[in-house]
């Protein structure tokens, strides 16, 4: 790569654009990607795995993509999944059947040779130290046992670590694992309390074959997403999970192990967010978290009840029900500081409908003081009680609006107070699961 490959980006290059969830996950950022995804030459996910769940609906169809770049469903764009990912390969392949069963054309897809790849025995120590965590009475994360932390942790570790470029290499893959395999053996059974052994002929016989499947996707993405960039061509960048769970900027310990911010662009894709013009924050209109670690807003009632029931909170990827509550104002305005967005989606607006008044925290009291700063350590945010707006609710059913003009004024008095709090402008509205379900400003 020349000198000048930065300077001809800047002079040649169209706009590139991040989406990126500012709250827990499930803020509905699949709807949004694929919104924007039409002026895009490529989608590309740069960070999670098989944990993040983005859901779609595209005339009344529902798609739910745990690993596939949500562009895939619109034809002509390339779907990238860059090398900060770390793939489960039959939850991909799985996951590519179920597409072209429903006709949707897969050959945009590329997946970096860098990527690491979630084996078996992620899995199994995945579930075995949430396991000794709960048996130890402390809370334990509450993963979704897809086994993405063990990947992340031993891509640190680096000599234990397998990439998708592995997978088309037999004889190397081969070594790899008569190294990795035993001694993961030892680590699980340690965890379990039991002796544990992997077959090293089946781990590799099914790792190969998943590398026959998707090597004709494999490739240095680094590269191609360089040459898109130089070449003028637009790049849409999909966060997975959201900023409330990034690794260093969320509610540690209780977070992803990956960099779920606009921050992770660059160790997970090669590209600096300096390529950036547009980062759109996407906010659901209400909060939700799955898993554990502490929700200042939680509704443990009624109200929770019928935003979970109305809101459909049941997890994509793993069909838990979600903790419910009322929108966090102050983690947003955090979360959208870190992003440095530029604009903010606000999704689900119409779960909040018939509600009589509607409540947003605009600060904490910890241990009788108040403050409007996010607390992103779990044990200071445990003990933040929410300090309260009350505005008023709104009766209407909203999901015919396609406009501002027709939403209620109470609901757009609930947009406007979002806007004047978090200092972001509030440029998309979702009322609805549908692609055309969305007030465009």
């Amino acid at each position: 790569m020349t000198a000048t490959t930065g300077t001809r980006a800047s002079q040649n290059r169209a706009g590139c654009t991040a989406v990126v969830g500012l709250q827990w996950g499930d803020e509905g950022k699949g709807k949004v990607v694929d919104l924007l995804s039409g002026h895009a030459a490529a989608v590309v996910r740069y960070n999670g795995g098989a944990n993040a769940g983005h859901s779609i609906v595209i005339g009344g169809k529902r798609f739910a993509l745990h690993l596939m770049p949500s562009g895939i469903l619109r034809p002509g764009r390339l779907a990238v999944i860059g090398n900060g990912v770390v793939v489960d390969p039959a939850v991909l392949l799985s996951e590519i059947a179920s597409l072209e069963s429903a006709g949707v054309d897969v050959s945009g897809l590329r997946i970096s040779s860098r990527a690491h790849v979630v084996m078996p025995y992620h899995m199994d120590e995945d579930a075995a130290r949430e396991a000794a965590l709960r048996t130890g009475n402390e809370q334990a994360i509450g993963t979704t046992l897809r086994g993405i932390g063990p990947a992340y942790a031993d891509k640190a570790l680096r000599t234990s670590g397998v990439r998708m470029g592995d997978l088309v290499r037999p004889d190397l893959l081969r070594r790899k694992l008569e190294t990795i395999a035993p001694a993961k053996a030892r680590l699980v059974g340690v965890l379990k309390g039991e002796a544990v052994e992997y077959d090293i002929d089946a781990l590799h016989a099914q790792a190969v074959r998943a590398g026959e499947a998707l090597g004709p996707y494999i490739t240095d993405t680094t590269y191609l997403l360089h040459e898109l960039c130089d070449g003028g061509r637009g790049l849409l960048f999909e966060g997975a999970n959201g900023t409330l769970l990034d690794l260093d900027h969320g509610g540690f310990p209780f977070v992803t192990s990956s960099t779920c911010s606009v921050l992770g662009i660059g160790p997970g894709t090669g590209l600096t967010e300096r390529c950036l013009d547009r980062v759109v924050g996407i906010v659901k209109a209400y909060s939700t978290r799955v898993g554990g670690g502490p929700m200042p807003t939680q509704l443990d009632d009624a109200v929770g009840d019928r935003i979970r029931e109305r809101g459909r909170e049941f997890g994509t990827t793993t069909g838990r029900p979600r903790r419910c509550g009322w929108l966090d104002l102050v983690a947003v305005r955090y979360t959208a500081a870190v992003n440095r967005c530029t604009e903010l989606a606000i999704t689900l607006l119409d779960v909040l409908a018939g509600l009589e008044s509607l409540r947003v925290c605009t600060a904490y009291r910890v241990d009788g003081v108040e403050t409007d700063r996010f607390l992103p350590d779990a044990d200071d945010l445990a003990r933040a009680e929410p300090v309260y707006t009350t505005l008023e609710g709104f009766d209407e059913e909203i999901t015919t609006a396609r406009s501002r003009a027709d939403l209620p004024q109470a609901a757009l008095a609930y947009l406007e107070f979002i806007e004047r709090f978090v200092g972001v402008p509030v440029k998309i509205v979702s009322v609805g699961p549908d692609r055309e379900q969305t007030i465009l400003d």
